[in-house]
């Protein structure tokens, strides 16, 4: 019988971010708090602009399009969203929506899989995912439930499960 695997991945789909975003905008365009804040959210190329006259109402800003993003299904882990910075008399945090498991962290969950996982598990790199294989399925959900327990700073997706 062949082994059985699936491949842990670090991706979101955009088109979420994007619905996100556009509801984030809409709900600073109606909620009477920000009115005449000057209080925006946009794509600035790759990364989401926030700004707003004051510190306080840009982190607004920001706690809106997480509840948004949070809403749809994307986990928080994957906004890296920076310290707000006074830009002439604006207020602005970049964000960025981060994807791929980079090397390090891809090392970091083989080796907890190693560690603590059960034995006959075969977790290799391959570029920015880890192919995880088993014999038996019962093993791989056990990876699944492992790697859920652990409070990993990035977030992590299973597919291609075969």
């Amino acid at each position: 019988m062949a082994d059985s695997s699936f491949d842990i991945v670090s991706k979101v789909e955009r088109q979420e971010v994007d619905n996100a975003l556009n509801q984030a905008a809409k709900e600073l365009s109606q909620r009477y708090d920000f009115k005449g804040t000057g209080a925006t959210i946009a794509w600035s190329g790759e990364k989401i602009l926030m700004e707003a006259n004051s510190e306080e109402r840009v982190k607004a800003v920001l706690d809106v399009f997480e509840t948004k993003l949070v809403k749809r299904g994307i986990s928080l882990k994957a906004l890296d969203a920076g310290e707000p910075q006074l830009s002439g008399k604006e207020y602005k945090i970049f964000a960025t929506i981060e994807e791929g498991i980079s090397q390090e962290n891809a090392k970091k969950v083989a080796k907890i899989i190693r560690d603590e996982g059960p034995k006959g598990i075969k977790a290799q790199v391959q570029g920015e995912e880890l192919r995880v294989t088993s014999k038996s399925r019962d093993d791989l959900q056990a990876v699944q439930a492992l790697l859920k327990g652990k409070d990993l700073d990035f977030a992590i997706q299973y597919v291609n499960y075969r």
